[in-house]
């Protein structure tokens, strides 16, 4: 039996669409579609900044400590909803990374994920990651729900919401950066 060229052409999009959406290599696509499209965040603007009413917000880290989101309170903060399943989520880890080494001892940075700590710190192991993840043990600030991850919010000393975006972004750019300084400087 002999194919036609559409039939061939038919078939080779079929398997595609199968590998995409039900294999690991799917998985693996959608992270490297995700990194090779991710943009820069977009500051909210200045007369449409939410400020956060509430810090009271439970969590607790890798290692089991709890932290009380208020110990946040007149600092910058960048808050990253994701979880190790989300192929957006995974795509913007390695922006994440390079951000928070320059700037984790300036900015806090909060990783907060709902999945299990052993699978977590199994997959930072695994990717030889370095970030501050948390385990949410109260109910999340209003402000900072989400129905779709990722899920990042970038919030000033004052408590103003000057980021807040949805899907795979990337954070390790000069516009990020220079936010980040400008929100530095605030008093």
């Amino acid at each position: 039996m002999k194919f036609s060229k559409d039939q061939l052409v038919n078939a080779f999009w079929i398997l595609a669409i199968i590998l995409i959406v039900f294999t690991p290599v799917g998985f693996h696509a959608r992270v490297l579609v995700g990194k090779l499209f991710a943009t820069s965040a977009d500051i909210v603007e200045t007369g449409k900044q939410k400020t956060l009413a509430s810090y009271a917000w439970k969590l607790d880290n890798l290692d089991g400590n709890h932290l009380n989101f208020e110990s946040n309170q007149g600092e910058v903060v960048l808050v990253n909803l994701w979880a190790t399943w989300c192929p957006p989520c995974v795509a913007e880890l390695p922006s994440i990374e390079k951000l928070y080494k320059d700037y984790g001892n300036k900015v806090r940075f909060m990783l907060v994920t709902n999945e299990s700590p052993e699978k977590v710190s199994e997959f930072l192991q695994k990717k030889k990651y370095d970030l501050p993840v948390y385990f949410e043990k109260s109910q999340t600030p209003g402000e900072l729900v989400s129905r779709s991850i990722p899920a990042t919010y970038i919030i000033s000393k004052s408590g103003k919401i000057v980021v807040d975006e949805k899907g795979a972004a990337n954070w390790n750019s000069e516009s990020t950066r220079a936010l980040l300084d400008q929100l530095l400087l605030e008093q």
